[in-house]
């Protein structure tokens, strides 16, 4: 499947959407969708009518990460170089910091799985919008990785040691975990969506900053944390006594 199939690209006046199209593969990150959204944009950043950029998933999930069965393929089964897996998370790393790094409005609408590299994708930029669809997590750990994609940097921001315990575990959060620690800007239901982007395309010559920020804080929700989430003061402080060991056997023990 042709590069431009799997992400979409919608012209509205000085807004554009892009939308990751691989919704049977949960919108995983495969070797023509980095490089095309990283060429999207670094041409969208140097032209002048674009004020906004919005970034979505097509389906149930936005983005489950980076795909590594072609490059599992490739250099096991087809015997080609190491080279390959490299150079794709060489390739995933430099989208990472184009986006990190954008001098652009940047809205994520994380509506649905958001894992691994579609944290690097969406994290990273100003806005990010979670709802009650949204299911977030660094499963690398599990993987026997580490938590990449620049997770180093946001996870080490959240408060006290939950960064940590995220990393470490892999814990999956919600919509209302993802607002209450900070990974999340904005909450709102699903069902608002639509009208949101119709109302962020709207944007003209004014600050597209307090634009956007404008709109979405007309729309977002406080939305109750679950009985039995983890962001809950006495959980919070048993997580912040054990992850802030030094070691994973300090860790371990004093769980």
């Amino acid at each position: 499947m042709a590069s431009d199939s799997q992400v979409f690209v919608e012209d509205k006046s000085s807004v554009r959407i892009f939308t990751l199209n691989r919704p049977k593969q949960l919108n995983a990150l495969n070797s023509n969708m980095i490089t095309r959204l990283t060429q999207l944009f670094l041409a969208y950043e140097e032209d002048p009518n674009v004020k906004l950029v919005i970034l979505k998933g097509q389906g149930r999930a936005f983005c489950v990460g980076g795909d590594p069965l072609p490059v599992f393929r490739d250099i096991i089964i087809q015997g080609k170089s190491w080279r390959v897996g490299a150079d794709f998370f060489s390739e995933q790393y430099k989208l990472d910091y184009v986006m990190a790094t954008y001098s652009k409005v940047q809205i994520s609408i994380l509506n649905g799985i958001v894992m691994g590299g579609g944290a690097g994708i969406s994290v990273h930029g100003r806005f990010r919008i979670a709802t009650e669809k949204t299911v977030f997590a660094m499963p690398e750990t599990e993987l026997g990785l580490f938590p990449d994609v620049g997770a180093s940097y946001f996870l080490s921001r959240l408060p006290g040691f939950f960064g940590e315990y995220v990393g470490l575990t892999g814990a999956r959060l919600d919509g209302a975990e993802m607002l209450a620690c900070g990974l999340a800007t904005h909450f709102m239901p699903s069902s608002r969506l639509t009208a949101l982007e119709a109302d962020l395309c709207k944007v003209g010559s004014s600050d597209p900053v307090t634009f956007a920020s404008t709109i979405l804080n007309a729309y977002t929700q406080n939305p109750h944390l679950k009985q039995h989430s983890a962001y809950h003061r006495h959980v919070l402080d048993v997580i912040d006594r054990c992850f802030s060991r030094r070691t994973m056997e300090e860790i371990i023990s004093a769980l």
